[in-house]
Formats: C-alpha cells, sequence, structure tokens
C-alpha cells in the first residue's frame, strides 16, 4: 500500500549506480583516518593523515572537474528563500523493498523502481521521480560523517534516498549521467533518541557485515526515515561517489533525525572488506566538501535570527 505524506517545504544484483562504479571508476577517501571537513568556498584540498585510498576512489573518475560537485557546505545566511518552492511529496511502496547490502563503501537498501508511483515529487521536481535505493555515509565518530555541512557544522551520519527520472529516462543507469536525471533527498541524522524505524535495518546489520553480503529486507516504509519538519534546501550538485555526474538536484532536510549512540555504533561493525581479506573497518565513508562555485542554494523557509543557530 502506498502511503503519502507531505515533507514539503522541508538488486538482488546491483543498483545501477554500483554496476557503473564496479565496471568502471575507482575514488578518493581514506577509509578509516579521514580528513578534516575542506570549505566549500575554496579549493577541495585533500588533507589525508594517511595515504590509504579507498579503492573506489582510484580511478580516473575520482577526481571530477566541474560546477556543480557535491557535498557542499550550505551557508544559512547565503540560501535564498523561494516561496515557489512547492512541498515535497513522497510516496513509497514498502513492499517493493528489495534487499540490504553492503557495497564494500555503503550500505545500501534496493527498492523495485519498475512501479511507476514509488517515488518523490514536488519541490524543484517537474515530475515524480521513482526511488531506486537509500544509504548511509557515517564517521568514525561522533564528530564528523555527514556528507554535507550547514554553517561548517557536521553530523554523524547522513541519510540519501536516490531517485531517477523515470519520464525522462527509460532506465536508472541512463539517468544517472542525464541532465536533470536524478533527485536525491538527504537526512542528517543526530545524536538522540532511538529510531524505531532505523533500528530494524540495524538488525540485519550482521548478515552484510562484509563487503558483497546481502540479506532480504522488506517490507519496509522509507518515508519513516524522514523527518517531520517540512524546511529543506536544495540546489544543483552532483553524485558524491563515482562517476560524480552532475545530474543530481539535492533536497537536504533542514532538521535532522535522531539516533540512539548504539545505532551508530551498529553501522560501524560493517567492513569495507570480503570475507577472507583484511578486515577494514567501513567509516568516513564520505566525500570532502566541494566549491560552491556559482551556485544558488535555495530554501523553502524563512530563515530568522532564532533558527538560524538550530
Amino acid at each position: 500500500m502506498l502511503r503519502t505524506p507531505v515533507l514539503g517545504g522541508s538488486h538482488p544484483e546491483s543498483s545501477g549506480l554500483s554496476i557503473l562504479v564496479k565496471q568502471t571508476w575507482g575514488a578518493l577517501r581514506s577509509h578509516w583516518l579521514r580528513p578534516e571537513r575542506s570549505c566549500s568556498l575554496g579549493p577541495c584540498a585533500e588533507r589525508s593523515k594517511n595515504n590509504a585510498l579507498h579503492s573506489l576512489w582510484k580511478g580516473p573518475a575520482s577526481v571530477r572537474g566541474g560546477a556543480r560537485q557535491s557535498p557542499i557546505n550550505i551557508r544559512w545566511r547565503d540560501s535564498i528563500y523561494d516561496p515557489r518552492l512547492k512541498p515535497l511529496r513522497v510516496s513509497y511502496d514498502a513492499a517493493s523493498c528489495l534487499c540490504a547490502w553492503n557495497t564494500g563503501y555503503l550500505f545500501q537498501v534496493e527498492f523495485d523502481d519498475s512501479s511507476e508511483g514509488s517515488g518523490v515529487s514536488g519541490g524543484p521536481l517537474e515530475n515524480l521521480y521513482r526511488l531506486k535505493q537509500f544509504h548511509f555515509h557515517w564517521g568514525a565518530v561522533n564528530e564528523r560523517g555527514s556528507e554535507h555541512a550547514v554553517d561548517g557544522h557536521v553530523y554523524p551520519a547522513e541519510l540519501h534516498l536516490v531517485h531517477w527520472n523515470a519520464v525522462r529516462y527509460p532506465n536508472y543507469q541512463e539517468a544517472v549521467t542525464g541532465e536533470d536525471g536524478l533527485a536525491v533527498l538527504g537526512v542528517f541524522l543526530q545524536l538522540g533518541a532511538r529510531h524505531q524505524a532505523l533500528q530494524e535495518l540495524v538488525r540485519v546489520l550482521p548478515g552484510i557485515k562484509h563487503k558483497d553480503a546481502r540479506v532480504a529486507v522488506g517490507p519496509f516504509q522509507p518515508s519513516r526515515l524522514l523527518p517531520t519538519c517540512r524546511d529543506y534546501w536544495t540546489y544543483l550538485g552532483s553524485l558524491t561517489t563515482p562517476p560524480l555526474s552532475e545530474s543530481v538536484t539535492w533536497m537536504v532536510h533542514r532538521k535532522p533525525i535522531e539516533v540512539a549512540q548504539d545505532q551508530l555504533d551498529a553501522l560501524r561493525t560493517l567492513l569495507f572488506t570480503a570475507l577472507g581479506e583484511e578486515e577494514k573497518t567501513m567509516v568516513n565513508n564520505y566525500r570532502p566538501l566541494q566549491p560552491l562555485m556559482n551556485r544558488t542554494v535555495r530554501s523553502s523557509f524563512q530563515a530568522t535570527e532564532d533558527s538560524a543557530g538550530s
């Protein structure tokens, strides 16, 4: 059954993106020791504490030029309130949830994207985008882990729900590299109360400890992972893993969801490595901040003196 909450103004095999990553690319990041976040106003120098890079970031597409790379540091006072932004509407089919798997870089949950009605619309989007997968990024410690930052502040983790434009493209793989091909909802995770929906996913993590491990999951309603606050920022950006395609309309929720310490720690039990390989803990799987360049960040809400610091 489809549920349609209003969130507005704020493979069995592998996903198409994962196939592209595995077949074509590699990328930049230390697994277990991560550099501090770069400023989005200047060049993004890699300041790693060691030279060990994840295999994802070792190919030619790991350093991508372009004027709209992600993630960015969202500067509250520089964002522009746009009253024309519509509420976001999500309509997800819980029964379309297929599996959870360890991609070797992320914890990812895949969905059957053949259903026309399961996705996100509204906001800056001209039509409904179908849900393909969601995944998490997190740090080794609670002081870092999210990909985006807000006024330089980062969170312990960040959730991305990835959707593709089925009106314009015949499949996810083509949408990945196409204009207006993808729409990603970003949600920050902060330490606080236990999150009941996340706990359902935490329970399957022991079964996917190693790279390429998969377990069946479902039904699962991803809208339960979204914050109740309706505020969001939106900007034009890119994927944060290879091929780093500049095809993404980002919608980053202002308010985080709360998760318990043991739930964050459960993510840190996963491994980058396959069974039989030297174990390397899956942490710090986020990309450094990228320059904003000449882009505009719009908000669905008006900033106030009180809200700017919240």
